[in-house]
């Protein structure tokens, strides 16, 4: 035996990592996770009412996408969610929460990012659509968001919401 202790990543337990979202700003989040509703219900009729609409094009890729990480990762997130709703609920303006979720969301996590920003694109052309590109403090909001996941995911220290 060499008599060297294992080494224990702080934050990783059988494959899961905790990612902590520091100051977490309840009002943005609500009013993106409310922009991101929209969209996603805009292009869930789209897709429904558009027989032209082929699998490369955005409403279509984003739905899937988002479909496929809720059926794999939904269950990691939902005690989280119901934190941030009860917060929510007392009146705080952040909180700080903890996602446990498996190392393997990164890369859909760094796909959503990609395809939340050709939505933006989408939106910002417009044609028939209700939805508009995310505004400035939602979109910053949403890159926070998820660079914490992607960064934590890698091992780097979490970074709290700026003016948290």
């Amino acid at each position: 035996m060499s008599g060297t202790v294992p080494q224990i990543e702080v934050g990783r337990t059988e494959g899961l990592v905790d990612v902590h979202l520091l100051g977490l700003p309840l009002a943005i989040h609500q009013a993106a996770e409310e922009h991101r509703d929209e969209l996603r219900r805009e292009f869930a009729l789209l897709r429904l009412q558009d027989a032209d609409l082929s699998a490369a094009d955005v409403p279509v890729r984003l739905l899937d996408l988002m479909d496929s990480l809720e059926a794999r990762f939904s269950r990691f997130a939902e005690s989280t969610r119901l934190e941030i709703e009860e917060a929510v609920e007392r009146g705080e303006e952040t909180v700080d929460v903890v996602f446990r979720v498996p190392s393997g969301v990164k890369s859909g996590i760094t796909q959503l990012g990609q395809l939340l920003d050709e939505a933006d694109d989408y939106c910002r052309r417009g044609g028939s659509l209700l939805t508009l590109q995310a505004p400035p403090e939602a979109l910053a909001y949403r890159r926070w968001y998820l660079d914490q996941f992607i960064r934590q995911i890698d091992g780097d220290p979490a970074i709290p919401w700026p003016g948290a």
